[in-house]
């Protein structure tokens, strides 16, 4: 019975043991590691299985490669703050990371709109190198040291549609009084067109709509766009998104909390946002064509801004950026360098890449019209 007794209590202590360190999980010098939980918030709801589903493919990958030592609990946007609070809840500690997109607080500085988009910028790919390759991490990370924060790059959206109208925009003079749900430096741009932008978190966009409270909204692209239900009260659906040329999400983590973490954790962290980063991608390029004919299907009609609006769009754009650099030197340290990287790529882009896609698009559109009428038939 002593016997017993002895290895039950041994058994009850290598428990409680190995619920602060997992003697099977140890580090380079073979020191076990410990274990860490972590609550990220989500600005996204559940619905949105892609955005939101990036935040949860980080937390399942860091829970599988450390064995559920590093877990990372994720909550949707109001399960413990709103849609857009997630960077006061992460500078407060009231969680240790959140999900999110920077450019929502760019009211605080419009500088975090770097690490997701601005107007007239890089599409997904080029967003990813400049962050990686071309000093954008460096540069952002240095600008999120004063707000206590270290960045991750940990999604992307790829180029977004310009978003639903309950009327036709014809022309720049139909943007006047045209009340917009529209995230980041975006609204400062169409603000000089007449437009009042709205910021409004992903849950409450169509009930704004409905009630017209706003007169349209953007969102991300015919997928969730689609979920969310606005060709239910809004039917001119507009491209592109302009301002939403590969739109980065962020993982927002706490410095303190971050510099607590092994280097083991971080690697594994680092890993799977950047994993998260090219899944949501991939997915959305898999689902939005399927999505488009569906809402086509709905009595969508599917409209590109004239020539003309964007044109005066890209005016308004150079414009604000100007003024902001010139008074905002936080800014200005990025939007310089930024702004020739861009240039560098579209030049680059216009060679290679660009003339590839636009045969693609209208060699595929020539072999769907089939042969022209009257032509004969080939044998």
């Amino acid at each position: 019975m002593k016997r017993r007794s002895f290895l039950k209590k041994a058994g009850l202590g290598l428990a409680a043991g190995t619920a602060a360190v997992a003697p099977g999980i140890v580090n380079a010098q073979g020191a076990a590691l410990p274990t860490v939980s972590w609550r990220m918030a989500a600005s996204w709801p559940k619905s949105l299985d892609t955005i939101y589903g990036g935040a949860e493919l980080i937390s399942k990958r860091v829970a599988a490669a450390t064995g559920g030592k590093f877990t990372i609990k994720v909550f949707a946007a109001g399960e413990i703050v709103g849609a857009l609070q997630v960077l006061d809840a992460v500078q407060s500690g009231s969680v240790e990371c959140g999900h999110t997109a920077p450019y929502y607080y760019f009211g605080k500085d419009p500088t975090f709109a770097f690490a997701t988009s601005i107007p007239f910028g890089l599409n997904a790919r080029q967003q990813f190198a400049w962050m990686h390759h071309g000093g954008g991490i460096e540069l952002m990370r240095d600008f999120y040291k004063d707000f206590g924060i270290h960045n991750l790059p940990a999604g992307n959206t790829g180029a977004q549609m310009g978003g639903w109208f309950r009327k036709e925009i014809k022309s720049v003079a139909d943007l006047k009084g045209l009340k917009m749900r529209i995230g980041g430096t975006a609204g400062l741009v169409l603000t000089k067109l007449g437009v009042v932008p709205q910021q409004i978190g992903a849950p409450d966009i169509y009930p704004a709509l409905e009630k017209g409270t706003i007169d349209a909204a953007e969102w991300v692209g015919p997928y969730d766009d689609e979920k969310l239900g606005f060709f239910k009260v809004a039917k001119n659906y507009y491209y592109p998104g302009w301002w939403e040329g590969g739109p980065q999400l962020d993982m927002m983590i706490g410095q303190k909390h971050w510099d607590a973490l092994p280097a083991e954790y971080k690697a594994i962290l680092e890993s799977a946002c950047a994993e998260a980063y090219g899944w949501m991608v991939a997915k959305y390029d898999a689902v939005n064509p399927a999505a488009l004919k569906r809402l086509i299907s709905q009595g969508v009609r599917v409209r590109p801004f004239t020539n003309d609006v964007m044109a005066a769009c890209y005016k308004a754009s150079e414009e604000v950026f100007t003024e902001i650099a010139g008074k905002n030197a936080k800014f200005a340290k990025v939007y310089e360098p930024w702004k020739k990287f861009r240039d560098e790529q579209a030049q680059w882009l216009s060679i290679a890449e660009n003339r590839f896609d636009n045969f693609m698009i209208a060699a595929q559109r020539t072999a769907q019209a089939g042969p022209a009428k009257g032509a004969p038939a080939k044998k």
